[in-house]
């Protein structure tokens, strides 16, 4: 299972970006999804998940200006990031819980990351 990431870039503060993440190769089954960040010099942090059926979870500090959604028919998840600010620069990767053809269990899968930069 491979996780392509898309969509990054340089915005202005109070700009929006949009993030795509597709998943492909051998997957039979994908559960939750989301997207994850990681500034300089911190942690990898939970930005927002949404599970098979739609639910969705966010982090406090983007509740209101991110949303996330998914095509399951096209194993992809979206990143809708509005009002962004400065400190929402990091570089961010999309995540998923897949089962593979083949596996007897689900394994998380992560993409190779794309970095949004929010500065004036």
């Amino acid at each position: 299972v491979q996780l392509q990431a898309s969509g990054g870039g340089l915005v202005q503060p109070g700009g929006s970006l949009r993030l795509s993440c597709a998943a492909s190769g051998s997957i039979f089954s994908i559960n939750a999804m989301g997207w994850y960040r990681q500034a300089p010099g911190k942690q990898r942090e939970l930005v927002a998940a949404i599970a098979s059926g739609g639910t969705t979870n966010y982090a406090d500090s983007v509740k209101g200006r991110f949303t996330i959604s998914r095509d399951n028919a096209k194993n992809t998840v979206y990143l809708q990031m509005n009002s962004l600010k400065p400190e929402d620069t990091a570089v961010y990767y999309c995540n998923a819980d897949a089962l593979s053809y083949g596996s007897s269990w689900f394994s998380d899968y992560w993409g190779q990351g794309t970095l949004v930069t929010v500065s004036s």
